[in-house]
């Protein structure tokens, strides 16, 4: 399947340089989320579509000639592709695409219902070329999005923990399961990518290369030795106690997580962790993380810690909750996301047990169960430079006045420590700085952040 990035566009924009009005010579286009789940969003992901499809030469004469032959057959009519254009830009800019690209910083917390991202042409020759990006970089929306209810996931955990543990193991307390059911390997390294800037716990490691290859990042998440039913199971249920051993033994040191489930989870924490392999799991320089994998997580992780605390004991903590012996903990790796996590949490804490005892996996609720409607992400045209002069531009339907867009060329200011959208020439009467940096104009990177500098924005607390 070819990838010319003339192609990368939705089939309908390949006409839109026959549809704006004569004599435009700019057009301007914004980014947003316009309200969703959560009322902040954590902008993440564009520097991977940059750099990955954007950077550089990227059109060629033969892509000129590949789309000629492409969209003829396509749209059944030979004169809708612009292949004049497409050679001047070509001629002029060196396969480079003429375009200014400003963004907030990535990983940075901003309200819903502000601009995120801004893009507009360079050159007046092109003025269609804007729009023509929109497929592409809309796309921005999906590790935005993970990044944002990871985002949230974190602040969950941590709120339970500062009520009845230890916040500073948060960094681990989610893990990602996600990469077996992501559409693709690129949706997964984005989506893992992004929930790495809120925890260091993943097994997909398409989102640890990512961060590597595109944000510089030498090693952004970590992972321990895990059973899987099929290593279970293949012992056989009359020598289940034998393939938990066998995981003791193979790893006699550090983190290691069982899934225990196979058969009979309370019979196996009752009768073969917390009896047959009692000593063994004490005597060991580590920790067993036992993981059920079935049933009502909020109802079986509470009799499975119970079970646990009475065979190998707990102690009490300063906040009067109670906390398995440190050789043992579990993790709840089925059926998590966002309002499971309140459940389980909740079902603990009423129980007086610690957040401490317990870690999370998540695999579809944290990479697939969020489409571009969770934090309605939209990519708009605000503003068209007709004969030189600007012109404002914006849709207002009367069937739905949540989709009226905003109008102008616009900026993100801070008022009172506060991100707002304001027009361009607004924010210059107040003397306010755009906080959009320009990342990208006419096929150069202009900055080129590390994941470390990620993290550390999404850290700062948004007021």
């Amino acid at each position: 399947m070819g990838n010319t990035r003339i192609r990368l566009t939705d089939s309908y924009k390949v006409t839109h340089w026959k549809q704006y009005p004569p004599g435009t010579n700019k057009v301007f286009s914004f980014f947003e989320s316009r309200g969703g789940q959560f009322l902040s969003v954590t902008f993440f992901g564009l520097q991977y579509f940059l750099k990955r499809y954007l950077q550089g030469v990227v059109i060629t004469e033969e892509d000129i000639v590949e789309s000629i032959e492409r969209f003829a057959l396509h749209f059944g009519n030979p004169n809708l592709f612009n292949k004049n254009a497409w050679r001047r830009l070509l001629h002029v800019h060196g396969g480079r695409l003429p375009v200014v690209i400003r963004a907030v910083p990535e990983g940075t917390n901003v309200p819903v219902h502000n601009v995120l991202m801004t893009i507009e042409n360079t050159d007046p020759e092109f003025p269609w070329l804007t729009n023509y990006l929109e497929t592409l970089l809309s796309q921005v929306w999906y590790p935005s999005t993970v990044a944002t209810q990871s985002r949230a996931m974190r602040a969950l955990i941590l709120g339970y923990l500062e009520e009845t543990g230890d916040p500073l193991g948060v960094d681990f307390k989610l893990h990602d399961f996600g990469f077996r059911g992501s559409t693709s390997v690129e949706s997964a390294g984005l989506g893992g990518a992004a929930h790495l800037i809120s925890f260091k716990g993943t097994d997909t490691f398409a989102g640890v290369d990512l961060a590597h290859d595109y944000y510089r990042e030498v090693m952004a998440g970590f992972s321990i030795p895990a059973a899987e039913h099929s290593t279970i199971t293949s012992w056989g249920r009359d020598r289940e106690v034998d393939a938990y051993r066998n995981m003791l033994d193979a790893f006699p040191s550090g983190l290691v997580a069982v899934v225990s489930d196979s058969y009979d989870i309370f019979n196996a924490c009752r009768e073969i962790w917390g009896k047959k392999l009692k000593d063994r799991v004490l005597k060991r320089d580590g920790v067993l993380v036992v993981r059920p994998d079935s049933g009502d997580p909020p109802t079986v992780v509470v009799k499975v810690i119970n079970l646990l605390g009475r065979a190998f004991g707990f102690s009490v903590n300063a906040k009067g909750y109670k906390v398995l012996d440190p050789h043992v903990r579990v993790i709840q790796g089925d059926g998590i996301d966002y309002a499971m996590l309140w459940q389980v949490l909740g079902a603990m804490k009423t129980s007086g047990w610690s957040a401490d005892n317990i870690a999370f996996g998540s695999g579809g609720g944290l990479l697939q169960k969020v489409n571009r409607d969770t934090q309605k992400f939209a990519f708009k045209c605000s503003a068209v430079q007709v004969d030189g002069v600007w012109r404002d531009v914006m849709k207002d339907p009367v069937t739905d006045h949540g989709k009226r867009s905003k109008a102008g060329r616009l900026v993100l200011v801070k008022r009172d420590g506060v991100f707002v959208t304001m027009r361009e020439e607004g924010a210059s009467i107040l003397g306010l700085t755009n906080e959009l940096v320009p990342v990208f104009r006419d096929g150069e990177l202009l900055v080129d952040y590390s994941f470390a500098s990620v993290r550390a924005h999404a850290s700062a607390t948004y007021q």
